[in-house]
């Protein structure tokens, strides 16, 4: 797999870097990359994050490094990338997979995104976003759906604010640290 920047439309890459120097923070130029094995450690301790966090990752308890050959296969043949700064670290990740291995579905992919904690709130979830969307649309995909936990508010505001709808709910259906919770299904279509 080649080691490439991945590119984002200029006009995206502008708008986020006024929108962070509006802010007054320190500016960093990101990029975004394909996800390679060399992010392996990285990638599962930002999701390691969530999971002992919050819920808006699922299992109960940390992941080993081994888990991350799971995130490939799950994501093989679909889009995938990582946020990258200027010094290489890996901030954030996201990727699509198919919400169902059946030719008919072949047009619907499911989104997960996972941006560092010290990194969120800077537009970098949706400039990763805006990423997986375009190389979907190259790829034939036209629906992206995201399964959400309801105890998960940010995630649910994050996928509103960029034009996701609310389309299903399934209620009580997970449980994490003893507290169930629905799963709110929102979906976009390209």
């Amino acid at each position: 797999m080649s080691r490439r920047a991945l590119s984002l439309p200029m006009k995206d890459s502008r708008r986020l870097e006024n929108k962070i120097l509006k802010e007054g923070k320190l500016f960093m130029k990101y990029s975004i990359w394909q996800i390679s094995s060399e992010d392996r450690e990285q990638i599962i301790d930002i999701f390691n994050y969530y999971v002992e966090n919050s819920f808006a990752a699922y299992p109960e308890n940390k992941l080993p490094y081994q888990a991350f050959d799971m995130f490939l296969q799950m994501a093989n043949g679909f889009p995938s990338g990582t946020i990258k700064d200027e010094n290489g670290k890996v901030i954030g990740f996201g990727m699509l997979r198919a919400h169902n291995p059946m030719p008919a579905f072949s047009h619907t992919a499911e989104v997960t995104c996972f941006i560092h904690p010290d990194h969120t709130r800077k537009g970098l979830g949706k400039m990763l976003l805006g990423y997986l969307e375009k190389s979907a649309l190259e790829k034939g995909i036209t629906n992206i759906l995201a399964n959400i936990s309801s105890l998960n508010p940010d995630s649910i505001s994050f996928h509103k604010k960029n034009d996701f709808v609310e389309c299903g709910c399934f209620k009580a259906v997970g449980k994490k640290k003893g507290q169930k919770f629905d799963t709110v299904w929102m979906q976009k279509i390209l």
